[in-house]
Formats: structure tokens, C-alpha cells, sequence
């Protein structure tokens, strides 16, 4: 039983949730796997039907998904009219309730991982709660200090030690501590993942790691110790490799992971693979990747877009990266995703 998150219930997070349970149908019936979909159920019910899709039934808990395969698991209505592509107090706070009703699920054992929807920060800022991101408000919601974002598409993945904060604060975000406690939760999920013996190499801050102190030293007296450390205890970890090429060796299958600085270093890479256009008509063809919290009590996975209350109502939202958002929860909770061995076989 997998919570599934409706997100900013304004953007795109509806119709993807209910294209995610369309295209997860077969698999539903086949009662291995069961969908909970937490969101306000008005907003659900009016997308299915301007979109002509399915909308499961709602249920007062998640257990009872199970006899339907997907359901809807209502939050509190909202206190004001949502309207698509707006950004709003009530939406804000609808995505709220959704992540805390469905983080409070995860933590009391009611399903087994929660999968979120994409949210809308100045809408969840209106709303009254301030967070940077999912990956803040469920560290708040969980009692988590130290977890860290990994961002990830088939088996490129990347983790990062600082995310949603100002360029020059990285530099004393990035300590000695914390480039630790992210090598240590990248490996550990890399294990949950299948990787049995994790190669994991680690972005330098500055050009060219530094270029010997020219552009810098925190690579060399903060990353390098770090590094040295952990090789001399028996870790395959590398570093500090320069950012300019360490996303091609990763690509070239060099490492199992890479570790970012911050948020763009890491982001940037990952998209550019997950994300595709068509040029001549300006529309998205594909939204791959996955939002993966490290360091939680719990399973969290995510999409890897935002809202995108552009193409929001229109019926031309995809849905892949939820699907795969899915799949990595499955494996993440030692399940099998049909998703991610298609994955692997490419």
C-alpha cells in the first residue's frame, strides 16, 4: 500500500495521479501493489471528468484502497474555491494536509511508503508554512535533522549535500560532517537498491576542484580529508572529482552515484537526461526522474517537476515520472518495480 500524494491541487498533480493509477491498472488487479490517493476529492472527481479519466472511489482509509486497488483518501475539504493554474492560501494548504495525513500513515505503519506530488512553495508559503520543499517539511514532520535530497533517472543518481538555500551559503553548509552523513545515506540507499558494493564519487565546490588553490580551497582541505578517510576504511568513494566531468563518468557508468554540493550542480545533469522537448511545438514530451528523501523513518519517493500550471487543465500533463516515483518506492521497500527493470534492461 502505497500513499500517493495529490500535491498543489491548482497544477498538474491531479490529472498525473490519476494517470499514474490508469497506467498502474493492470498491476492493481493484480492486488500486489494498492494505491491510496490523498488529495481534496472534489478537485480529483472534476479532473477525471474534464479529462475523461478514471477517477477511483473515495474511502474514509487507506486499507480499504486495497479492495479497489486505487482510491482516493480525502483530506479536509478546502476552506475557498481551488481554481486551476491559480496560486492560493487554499491550495497551498491542501498540499499541506496531504503530505502530513500521508506522512503520518508511513509513520504509524498504515502503508508501507508515501510517493508525493509536485508542489507550489509560494502557495504552501500563503498557507502558513514556510518550508523550502518537500524535503524540509518532511525532515519537520518526521523529526529528522540530516536527511538529504537524491535525484534520480534509471540508475543515474545523484545526492546532494546542501539543496534550497543561497549559492554562498553552500561553502559552510558543505563541512566535513555533513559530506560524511551524505556519503553514508547514499550508500545505504544504494544497498536498499540493489548495489552491493556502492562506488560513489563526490563533485567538487570549486573549477576544476580547486585548481591546486587557485580558485579555492575548500576541496582540498575540507572534501579531500573526507575522502581520504573513507578510502583508507575499505570505501569506493572518489573525490573531490571536478563537476564539469564527473556527471559523464557517472553517465559512463564509472560510479553508482554521485554526490553534489548543490542544488543546480545536481539537478541540472538529472533533468537535462529525464526532461525532453519537442522544438518545433514548444510541448513537454517527457518527464523522467525521481525525488528520493534520504535519511527519513520512512520511504519517501517524488516527481521530479513542479507544477507546471502552464499546461495545467489541459489533459497533455505526463505522468511517467510519478510512475517511476512508484517503482523506486518499490524498490526502495524491497519490492520489485516493473518500472526500474525495464530501466536496468535498457
Amino acid at each position: 500500500m502505497l500513499a500517493v500524494t495529490v500535491g498543489d491541487p491548482a497544477g498538474i498533480g491531479p490529472e498525473i495521479a490519476l494517470k499514474a493509477a490508469q497506467h498502474l491498472a493492470p498491476r492493481l488487479r493484480q492486488g500486489a501493489l494498492a494505491l491510496a490517493l490523498v488529495g481534496d476529492a472534489a478537485t480529483l472527481a472534476a479532473t477525471g471528468q474534464a479529462l475523461g479519466l478514471p477517477v477511483p472511489p473515495a474511502v474514509a482509509a487507506p486499507e480499504a484502497a486495497r479492495e479497489h486497488g486505487a482510491a482516493i483518501l480525502p483530506t479536509v475539504p478546502p476552506d475557498a474555491p481551488i481554481r486551476t493554474a491559480e496560486v492560493s492560501a487554499a491550495a497551498g494548504e491542501q498540499a499541506w494536509r496531504a503530505v502530513a495525513l500521508a506522512t503520518r500513515l508511513a509513520l504509524d505503519g498504515r502503508v508501507a511508503a508515501i510517493v508525493t506530488g509536485p508542489l507550489n512553495k509560494e502557495a504552501l508559503h500563503l498557507a502558513g508554512h514556510p518550508y523550502a520543499g518537500h524535503t524540509e517539511m518532511l525532515a519537520d514532520l518526521t523529526g529528522v535533522r540530516d536527511s538529504a535530497m537524491m535525484l534520480a533517472h534509471g540508475d543515474f543518481r545523484v545526492a546532494h549535500v546542501s539543496t534550497h538555500c543561497a549559492l554562498e551559503e553552500v561553502p559552510r553548509r558543505a563541512t566535513a560532517a555533513r559530506i560524511g552523513r551524505v556519503i553514508d545515506l547514499t550508500a545505504e540507499a544504494l544497498r536498499r537498491l540493489g548495489v552491493t558494493q556502492p562506488r560513489i564519487a563526490v563533485a567538487a565546490l570549486n573549477p576544476h576542484a580547486g585548481e591546486g588553490g587557485a580558485f579555492g580551497r575548500h576541496d582540498i582541505d575540507v572534501t579531500a580529508p573526507v575522502v581520504a578517510a573513507r578510502r583508507a576504511a575499505g570505501e569506493d568513494v572518489t573525490g573531490p572529482v571536478p563537476g564539469d566531468t564527473v556527471f559523464v563518468k557517472l553517465r559512463a557508468g564509472a560510479y553508482d552515484a554521485v554526490i553534489a554540493m548543490y542544488h543546480d550542480q545536481g539537478h541540472i545533469p538529472v533533468k537535462l537526461l529525464g526532461f525532453s522537448v519537442d522544438r518545433a511545438t514548444g510541448r513537454w514530451t517527457g518527464l523522467s526522474g525521481v525525488n528520493i528523501t534520504l535519511g527519513l523513518p520512512i520511504v519517501r519517493t517524488s516527481v521530479d517537476h513542479g507544477t507546471a500550471f502552464d499546461i495545467a487543465g489541459r489533459g497533455i500533463a505526463e505522468a511517467t515520472s510519478l510512475v517511476e516515483a512508484v517503482d523506486y518506492a518499490l524498490l526502495l521497500i524491497g519490492r520489485t518495480g516493473e518500472g526500474q527493470r525495464e530501466a536496468a534492461a535498457d
